[in-house]
């Protein structure tokens, strides 16, 4: 497992953008963000695998938030652009080693960060 912390949660209006980070500790496989909304279960949200750069996203938020990685600084982001109040959550950043890592299943990784909050008022 690799510690994981998170920043740059916030609030903001509706059409607005945040962008999160996520410093690892060491190297991981494969990385991604989650979100779990009050009263709903976590949900992926997109993740990407170091070594290729492939990235996959969440049907709700494809074309609205950009995942990348500073390999230099060993820094994820997620790049959140026109946020709507259903992305108000708390957002966790995730790491994993397993190759067949999937977004819907969040107990396929196992390092975790400890979530920064993101509400969005219309």
């Amino acid at each position: 497992q690799v510690q994981l912390v998170e920043s740059g949660g916030g609030s903001v209006q509706a059409g607005g953008s945040l962008r999160l980070s996520c410093v690892a500790s060491g190297y991981t496989y494969c990385m991604g963000w989650f979100r779990q909304a009050p009263g709903k279960e976590r949900e992926g949200v997109t993740h990407t695998y170091t070594g290729s750069g492939s990235t996959f996203y969440a049907n709700s938020v494809r074309g609205r938030f950009t995942i990348s990685k500073d390999h230099a600084k060993n820094t994820l982001y997620l790049q959140m652009n026109s946020l709507q109040p259903e992305d108000t959550a708390i957002y966790y950043c995730a790491g994993t080693y397993n190759v067949y890592a999937s977004l819907l299943h969040p107990g396929d990784f196992d390092s975790w960060g400890q979530g920064t909050q993101v509400t969005v008022s219309s």
